[in-house]
């Protein structure tokens, strides 16, 4: 006792004696599998002279000033396996934020030593393979990200983010739509501008890397706690404001003006905060520079907002309150194009005339409550709002005066969320989660098209649905060396009235003290796209009805080996080999190509009528990751996969899925050079960095075109007989990130600029017909282009 009390007091005297001119790193000691905040960790700066560290308060806290720049920090407590952060970055004006999470040692006498959780590693305990944590700093550091989460994504293995249009999440040729968004335990529509219903991804995202905290990306074989989702897993948090002082963020790029908040609610007595941040678009802005983003004369529109509340209390347990709101308006007018000029269009075309807004919005609130230091339940409640209205007009190509429209529609859902689960730290090899979800939806779907002067519905329903969730998960550490993750998730959607049990099982065994080997095993299903359900046909009396009400889960069953390898200091490879098999896929009764397995490779959803679960997938593949984490001012990232994508419709036949490209490498890397100014020598207050990202990957399958028939039908018509069997060029991008980051007192001015696409390759983004000139064209994807970016915080 007498020597806790005498290390506090010197570690205080350092903090006081080096706290004139710093940074400030505040964060929270947590026991990783209870969650209960861990009282008298010491919380150090290795290799300081004199020693900067602090020891953690009865709530888990611990405050440290650090020199600008970036620091690691080393967390002991008896009875834990140590743990820490490595390259933090401390800035003035900003204070960062961290929490750490300690796992408790099975035994103290072991035969191999055993550290505690390692860069790169997921945060949720129950994910052992095919998974890894999101960094908040890796997605405004990389190239070619435009600070969105989802594009950072695609820099891992497994992942296929060659498309310049949008920022979908393709899994080991999995649809997007296979993705599952979460953001604070709740299941979340499509966080992103312009997203199409049902689709998972968008042009831009409404994340915000400012107000996001570290999360989870899962690409098989996940956790029992997650369901409805056949690739993968985006599991994300906001981050809680500063509990102690003001701060301020501004922020101008490409994707908007931004304006940011946070602090403490009372200066005193009270741990209370918020955060708040609000985003406008400046993209016309961009315009005036002659910037081309693929919307031809078109200028996207665009705002956000982000906030979150925490109101910790003595006795009743943590408050929290959160929102994530968007607006997003195009108008893509083939009316307005000069034929004389170059197309470069990738959302609309010359032959129409499309008006589109979306609206996005959701609000939560969460209660979490320890009954014991070992159990704690968390109620989580939310309500989410998506709209989609659009117009589309088509152009006469003989008389392009003559405009007339054609398809109107006007999608809308409410969804009500309940998630409430509860975890028991047994002891230190046993670790039970369980919870149940219930998503509720207000549906009113209308979608319809002109035949015969008159408007038909191709959508058409409204109604209330239900999707039930529950789940229970097991830990168990053997050893130190050898655990066991399983787990049962069961759903039950009551529009079809199906119901789906889902085992998930995984084991790890670190033989070595840098090496270890994995293997899990996952069932998972999902729901069709909720539109999907509601396309109507005409009957034989004249009247239209739905077809797909009754379709049930398609399901999915993975199998992956993985094989890690820490070596030297900071460098890390990893590999894995997977399988998977889907089944229940919904394909046409009648004898075609189609599958729903290739949905999402288009903006909207699939209309096709009378649909049946029976297709089937194929996706198997191998992926390897080499990675050399931040540290003396470098890192570097090298990603590949092989993969194969194949699927089976009601004409029997296996063909390429769309996102079958066979293979994706990225190379990404990056150097950080710190210097002193002329009048200040013995601070390194300025910083030069440079990033640079190589993507190449496979063409991907496409379904030619029937010229002729084309030609007759005034309409792109392709023959289904061939889908899939032709393939577009390989597609590749070089990006380059250069910035310059000046810290002084108390504010922090960041500049860079993003040459993305920098030799301007011309990679193919789809071929389409063109009625007016009845020819097959080529649309390209982005070309060079510069997003200048800046921020200050204070």
């Amino acid at each position: 006792m007498r020597f806790t009390v005498l290390l506090s007091l010197l570690l205080l005297f350092f903090n006081t004696v080096f706290a004139a001119d710093g940074a400030v790193i505040r964060g929270q000691v947590l026991d990783k599998d209870s969650r209960y905040p861990i009282v008298g960790a010491s919380v150090v700066v290795p290799g300081s002279n004199p020693v900067i560290g602090d020891i953690t308060d009865d709530k888990g806290y611990f405050k440290l000033t650090v020199p600008i720049g970036r620091v690691s920090l080393r967390v002991t407590y008896i009875g834990y396996k140590d743990g820490g952060v490595n390259d933090v970055l401390a800035l003035a004006g900003k204070e960062t934020q961290l929490t750490i999470e300690l796992e408790e040692k099975v035994s103290e006498l072991t035969e191999v030593v055993v550290s505690g959780k390692k860069d790169g590693q997921a945060k949720n305990e129950f994910a052992i393979i095919s998974a890894r944590s999101f960094d908040v700093e890796q997605t405004s550091r990389f190239s070619g990200n435009r600070n969105d989460p989802s594009r950072m994504a695609s820099n891992f293995a497994g992942v296929s983010g060659a498309n310049d249009a949008r920022n979908d999440i393709i899994i080991r040729g999995n649809s997007p739509m296979g993705m599952l968004w979460r953001l604070e335990g709740i299941d979340i529509p499509s966080p992103n501008h312009f997203a199409a219903f049902g689709s998972t991804g968008g042009p831009v995202s409404m994340l915000n890397n400012n107000t996001l905290s570290r999360g989870d990306f899962m690409t098989s074989a996940f956790p029992a706690e997650y369901g409805n989702a056949l690739s993968g897993v985006f599991d994300l948090g906001l981050r809680s404001g500063n509990k102690d002082k003001y701060e301020f963020m501004v922020q101008m790029g490409f994707n908007g003006i931004e304006a940011g908040a946070e602090g403490p609610f009372a200066k005193k007595k009270s741990d209370a905060s918020f955060l708040f941040n609000y985003r406008y678009s400046t993209l016309q802005l961009f315009k005036y520079l002659k910037a081309d983003f693929g919307t031809g004369t078109a200028i996207p529109e665009y705002q956000d907002l982000t906030f979150k509340v925490d109101v910790p209390t003595k006795k009743a347990g943590v408050f929290r309150f959160w929102g994530l709101g968007g607006l997003s308006k195009i108008d893509l007018l083939g009316s307005k194009i000069d034929l004389s000029k170059p197309q470069k269009n990738m959302y609309g075309n010359e032959n129409i005339d499309l008006y589109n807004k979306v609206q996005t919005g959701m609000f939560g609130f969460s209660h979490t409550f320890f009954l014991t230091n070992k159990t704690y339940y968390k109620l989580m409640a939310a309500a989410s709002h998506q709209t989609q209205l659009a117009d589309i007009d088509s152009i006469n190509p003989d008389n392009r005066s003559e405009i007339i429209r054609t398809n109107k529609v006007k999608l809308r859902q409410n969804k009500y969320s309940v998630h409430l689960m509860g975890n028991t730290k047994i002891d230190a090899r046993n670790t039970v989660t369980q919870g149940v979800m219930v998503n509720v939806y207000d549906l009113r779907f209308a979608d319809s098209v002109l035949y015969l002067n008159t408007f038909v519905p191709v959508k058409d329903g409204k109604g209330m649905s239900t999707l039930v969730e529950a789940y229970v998960m097991w830990k168990h550490k053997f050893t130190e060396q050898l655990s066991l993750n399983a787990g049962m998730h069961a759903q039950y959607f009551s529009l079809s009235g199906s119901f789906t049990p889902e085992p998930r099982i995984g084991f790890r065994y670190q033989f070595r003290e840098n090496q270890s080997i994995s293997i899990g095993y996952g069932m998972h299903c999902q729901i069709q796209p909720l539109p999907t359900y509601y396309n109507y046909e005409a009957t034989n009396n004249g009247k239209r009805t739905a077809t797909n009400l009754k379709m049930d889960f398609t399901r999915s069953q993975h199998l992956v080996l993985g094989y890690d390898l820490s070596f030297a200091q900071n460098f890390r490879l990893k590999t894995e080999a997977y399988v998977q098999y889907l089944d229940r896929v919904p394909v046409e009764q009648q004898r075609s190509s189609f599958s729903m397995l290739n949905a999402g490779a288009d903006f909207a959803t699939p209309n096709n009528i009378n649909l049946v679960n029976k297709g089937v997938g194929l996706n198997y593949g191998l992926e390897m990751t080499l990675e050399k984490f931040f540290s003396k001012g470098y890192y570097f990232l090298v990603t590949g996969s092989l993969f194969q994508s194949r699927y089976k419709g009601s004409d029997n036949v296996w063909r390429n899925t769309a996102f079958n490209g066979l293979y994706v490498v990225n190379a990404l890397g990056g150097y950080e050079y710190r210097f002193s100014g002329k009048k200040d020598k013995a601070n390194k207050r300025h910083t030069v960095a440079i990033d640079t990202k190589l993507t190449g990957a496979g063409g991907r399958y496409y379904t030619p075109i029937d010229l002729t028939a084309s030609d007759a039908q005034n309409r792109e018509v392709r023959v289904d007989s061939l889908a899939y069997t032709l393939k577009y060029p390989d597609y590749f991008r070089w990006d380059l990130k250069i910035s310059y980051r000046i810290s002084m007192k108390r504010v922090t001015q960041e500049f860079s600029t993003d040459f993305q696409n920098v030799v301007n390759i011309k990679n193919i983004f789809r071929k389409v017909y063109n009625p007016r000139t009845n020819s097959l064209n080529n649309e390209y994807q982005q070309g060079i282009f510069i997003l200048p970016q800046y921020r200050l915080l204070f």
